[in-house]
């Protein structure tokens, strides 16, 4: 497992990004799953448009089969469907 800050997630997503792809080398070497189900999420939700933060809370969520969700971004967050429940609950209520 790796603990990644925003930085990396953010350039490992953005090909414009200076630090675009060793980020995306790290993350696709250390964190396949959650990459390539955020970037998944990012394109099926593009009219959003979600964050490629917000699509790794999701894939992260999903992997650990969470359903609760700390966020103050409902918007997003009431929007997506993720893979093993119906709807995240979001905290705080």
């Amino acid at each position: 497992m790796i603990i990644a800050d925003t930085g990396p997630l953010v350039a490992g997503a953005n090909e414009r990004d200076f630090h675009h792809e060793r980020c995306a080398e790290l993350l696709e070497c250390r964190a396949a799953a959650d990459y390539g189900r955020a970037a998944e999420l990012v394109q099926q939700y593009s009219n959003l448009p979600l964050g490629a933060v917000d699509a790794f809370v999701i894939a992260v969520a999903e992997r650990a089969g969470a359903t609760e969700v700390a966020t103050l971004d409902r918007r997003h967050f009431s929007i997506v469907q993720p893979k093993h429940i119906a709807a995240f609950t979001l905290l705080p209520g």
